[in-house]
């Protein structure tokens, strides 16, 4: 909507805003994530044989790749559910225009 040259934000607007802010979080979850796995494989590596750091190290690989699973599967249900429904853009966020 512009009014005087000037384009005003409309609830619209919300879509960029919303697919931007959910890239960074999924963009950041995965990073986090990749690190959690190789801080264990550090830390099972330096263990020094020592069956507590070991064990702890090994349940911060298997939440990490939990964690990357759980994200591959979300996605791959959604497509999923795009592939048998028919709806396209179901990962699109909008926001229906006003007549």
């Amino acid at each position: 909507m512009t009014i005087g040259g000037v384009d005003i934000p409309t609830l619209k607007c919300f879509e960029v805003v919303f697919q931007n802010i959910l890239t960074i979080a999924v963009s950041l979850a995965a990073l986090a994530l990749f690190v959690m796995l190789a801080i264990g494989g550090f830390r099972f590596l330096t263990s020094g044989g020592d069956p507590k750091q070991a064990g702890a190290a090994k349940a911060t690989m298997t939440y990490a790749v939990i964690g990357i699973a759980l994200l591959a599967l979300t996605f791959l249900i959604f497509r999923l559910i795009e592939a048998f429904t028919g709806v396209k853009g179901l990962l699109n966020f909008t926001i229906p225009s006003q007549p």
